[in-house]
């Protein structure tokens, strides 16, 4: 085997990327204006099982404009995963609402109902689901939880690409859902992101708070302040690309989960992923690992061994009610949810990336468990 570095990421572009890029070159659509941009929304939306999709600049920002669409009230509450990414919830604070957070369950990672359930009071009004690393949140009981209670639902599918529940596409839940394109995604267009909704009105509503809110009959003059964050038809051409070949990205992506499960079969001091539920096969968005309470080391000092073997590493999200930024602007305060905690100091995930070749799985494989012994 080589000893070359095995970066934790490396994603594959060998289907139409370079034709497609090329054709922008040729024509000169190299704007937010090309036809690439329609192409691609339309590709997500119908992968997706949406009727509408708008591209943006980055999932981030998906975020930002959908939670600004949804028109909900300042001071209004919406509940979120504390293990989840900042943008979840910097979106919810930069559009004057307060994020309360849940724990996830030990096992999937993700929020459950109950955590919902608990965290509901009378200034709720919306549920951003985020379905983290490879398997979706149990959707049935926190959706019919959500009509019952009139609560406004945004399906955060950043991870998801491909993924299923129960048969239906993620992505195809809530009153917007949206997609990451960063390059470790199953669709990557560098840079990019999507927002995707059956309301019409909603999806022109979002287009327009995408394009500065310029308006149709005086272009500059405006009656709301929108984002500049129009995807170009560069990132377009590589994301139709990318949607062709989805179906054979999530074979790949489900082979590699399946090789590091053989090769970790027999290592006893770790919680490897789960592989399937009753609702969803693991998709492995990527390959994380949580290290029992016997291992007299924490993840960063594993990442740091692994580092020094030529593995490249990431760690798991840290808590939401743990950020610096949120407690000072007064958020989450006094809390705690012991099962995030936990998986952000002892998760860590292992060279997940479509390029990954099985000697490299094998390597990272056989690294982890030389630290271990």
């Amino acid at each position: 085997m080589s000893d070359a570095f095995i970066p934790v990421n490396s994603p594959l572009l060998h289907g139409n990327e370079a034709e497609y890029l090329a054709e922008c070159i040729r024509t000169g659509w190299i704007s937010s204006e090309g036809p690439f941009i329609k192409r691609f929304e339309q590709a997500m939306a119908e992968a997706a099982g949406r009727r509408h999709g708008v591209a943006v600049t980055n999932g981030s920002v998906a975020l930002d404009i959908a939670m600004h669409a949804l028109g909900l009230e300042p001071g209004d509450e919406v509940i979120i995963p504390t293990f989840t990414i900042i943008s979840c919830a910097a979106a919810v604070t930069r559009a004057g609402l307060v994020p309360v957070g849940v724990d996830c369950d030990p096992a999937t990672w993700n929020m459950t109902i109950e955590g919902v359930e608990a965290a509901i009071t009378p200034r709720t009004r919306a549920i951003m689901l985020v379905h983290i690393y490879g398997l979706p949140v149990d959707l049935e009981p926190i959706m019919k939880l959500a009509k019952a209670r009139g609560l406004k639902v945004i399906e955060d599918a950043a991870e998801m690409h491909g993924q299923t529940y129960r048969g239906a596409p993620c992505g195809s839940f809530g009153d917007v859902s949206t997609f990451s394109f960063y390059p470790n995604k199953h669709v990557t267009t560098g840079e990019g992101g999507m927002i995707l909704t059956d309301d019409y009105a909603l999806a022109e509503r979002l287009a327009n708070l995408r394009n500065l809110c310029f308006q149709p009959q005086q272009r500059f003059i405006h009656e709301e302040l929108g984002w500049n964050a129009r995807m170009t038809n560069l990132q377009a051409a590589l994301g139709v690309a990318q949607v062709e070949r989805l179906p054979r990205t999530v074979e790949i992506k489900r082979r590699i989960g399946q090789l590091y499960d053989e090769h970790l079969a027999d290592v006893a001091c770790i919680r490897r992923p789960v592989a399937r539920t009753n609702y969803a096969d693991n998709i492995y968005w990527v390959y994380g690992v949580v290290l029992n309470n016997d291992v007299l080391f924490d993840a960063k000092e594993a990442m740091r061994r692994l580092g020094e073997k030529g593995i490249g590493t990431r760690p798991f999200f840290w808590c939401m009610h743990e950020q610096p930024v949120l407690r000072r602007m007064g958020f989450m305060l006094n809390e705690s949810h012991p099962n995030a905690e936990r998986i952000a100091r002892r998760g860590f995930y292992l060279p997940s990336g479509l390029a990954l070749t099985d000697d490299e799985i094998a390597r990272s494989a056989e690294a982890l468990k030389e630290i271990l012994a």
